[in-house]
């Protein structure tokens, strides 16, 4: 996998003490988009020592969530208990389909969804803001063309691309959407 950091302004120093876990600072506001069980967000909570700076999102209610995942309501406690704010039932985008059959209707489908996400994260970056997408560069999910999209808006910059190690996040562990 690899993540592309894309940014647009210049920042503003803080006096607070920084933490970090790879990209992330707890002088960071973080939007979590779609996560699956919260071990991510749970992972740079406690690393960052704090989730005020936190908040969450699943496309699934709390309820299904703990039925699909089983440590999602552990890492949903931890979250909430570092001071992170969760959102059930949010929109994200999500892999719907891998087969060559559905590409072709499936990877546009994906771009739009993608080119919306990268048009409405961007509105809502402050000073010195990322936006962090993680995403498969094996085919089909390299037809995406992640970097493309965000080429189109002029402000959006690519500033890295870097390989996504689940080792680097402990606790992390990546979930598909149908909670397998």
């Amino acid at each position: 996998m690899v993540r592309a950091n894309l940014f647009r302004n210049n920042g503003d120093a803080s006096e607070e003490e920084e933490k970090r876990i790879m990209h992330y600072s707890n002088l960071h506001k973080i939007l979590l988009v779609g996560e699956g069980d919260f071990s991510f967000a749970a992972c740079l909570a406690q690393a960052l020592g704090s989730a005020v700076n936190i908040v969450a999102t699943s496309l699934d209610s709390q309820v299904s969530l703990k039925l699909l995942y089983k440590r999602a309501g552990a890492n949903m406690e931890i979250l909430q208990g570092l001071g992170g704010t969760i959102l059930h039932e949010t929109l994200m985008f999500q892999d719907i389909a891998t087969d060559d059959v559905a590409v072709g209707f499936f990877f546009r489908r994906h771009q739009e969804l993608v080119r919306g996400f990268l048009k409405n994260a961007k509105s809502m970056l402050t000073r010195n803001g990322e936006i962090h997408v993680t995403h498969k560069t094996a085919y089909p999910f390299s037809k995406w063309e992640i970097e493309k999209l965000a080429e189109e808006d002029e402000e959006l910059h690519l500033v890295e691309k870097a390989k996504f190690s689940d080792s680097d996040y402990p606790g992390y562990v990546n979930k598909r959407g149908d909670g397998s």
